[in-house]
């Protein structure tokens, strides 16, 4: 078992607290059709959902900002979305929205989930990838420069607002700067993440960088060694499901973290919960062990809930 300080991890929860964090990545809007089934379409064989209500909330990149909103952090989300409905609802509903610009040439991701009795029946997902032009590119970097923050969060979905230059000029700005750099990567873009403070991969995602598998204990500390010397990170946290997830640091123990979660009901949305919670713990003056313990705990709370989910301050604590 792991031990740690209530104490002081309550401290850390309420340093949370009105921390500006800006959250480059792919915005989305997520948006939800509950209803029920009682039968099977006669056309095909599939449920026939009676729909009851409708529902959206942020998503992406979106939704990494909404947890740390959650948690009491002021984050500044930064990307594009698609001069339609969808792109002006995102703009709406963020508390701040001059990092969003609009890209006409491409709609606004939109990922559609129909809910019946629970459970996801099926996702539909609108969207357009593409790598975002350099004049874009040039807005982002324009507008993160002029921006103060205690960190940046790259919540990486493969849509197009990673790309090699970006990157490339980016990361370097912000080591000079002094601006901490904490990553959501996709294997595509994985050897762009250097330098970074974390990167918090899947074990899934791991596997294809790898190529073993990285199931075991054994198999994931291989993996985490390997990941450490390809790319330049002070930490690593690999998530690994229902196993819970393992931490890296160069020259120390690879540490393990069984999982929090009591009933997993929907895992949609639970790796944006990990990178915001371990973002702020770790600008709050957590170690990475104890910013991946409250991270563990928080993506515990999520998941037992239906839907895009963020876990707030006194969640947070009511599981420690």
């Amino acid at each position: 078992m792991i031990k740690y300080d209530p104490k002081r991890m309550r401290r850390i929860i309420q340093d949370f607290g009105g921390r500006r964090i800006l959250v480059l990545g792919d915005l989305m809007l997520d948006r939800y059709i509950w209803g029920n089934v009682s039968r099977i379409s006669p056309e095909a064989p599939v449920p026939v959902v009676e729909v009851q209500k409708s529902t959206s909330c942020l998503g992406g990149a979106g939704n990494v900002s909404r947890n740390l909103e959650g948690l009491g952090a002021s984050p500044l989300p930064v990307g594009f979305v698609g001069n339609d409905e969808e792109g002006l609802w995102i703009k709406k509903h963020v508390a701040e929205n001059g990092g969003i610009f609009i890209d006409d040439e491409r709609p606004t991701t939109v990922k559609t989930r129909i809910i019946a009795h629970h459970q996801q029946v099926v996702r539909v997902d609108q969207e357009r990838k593409r790598p975002i032009a350099p004049k874009d590119e040039e807005k982002i970097l324009n507008f993160i420069r002029k921006e103060k923050c205690e960190g940046l969060i790259i919540s990486d979905y493969n849509k197009g607002i990673v790309t090699k230059r970006l990157m490339a000029r980016l990361l370097p700005f912000a080591k000079a700067s002094r601006i901490p750099i904490f990553v959501d990567p996709k294997i595509e873009n994985f050897m762009l993440f250097s330098p970074v403070t974390f990167i918090s991969p899947n074990h899934m995602e791991v596997e294809k960088i790898v190529l073993h598998p990285c199931r075991s204990d054994a198999e994931v500390d291989k993996a985490g060694k390997e990941i450490l010397s390809r790319i330049s990170s002070l930490y690593l946290i690999i998530k690994r499901g229902e196993q819970g997830m393992s931490i890296f640091e160069k020259g120390k123990k690879p540490v393990h973290i069984p999982t929090n979660a009591r009933e997993v009901f929907d895992v949609t949305g639970a790796g944006d919960t990990v990178i915001a919670t371990a973002s702020l713990a770790l600008l709050a003056g957590a170690t990475i062990q104890e910013a991946a313990i409250l991270a563990n705990a928080a993506a515990g709370v999520v998941v037992a809930k239906i839907g895009t989910a963020f876990c707030t301050p006194e969640e947070l604590l009511s599981v420690l």
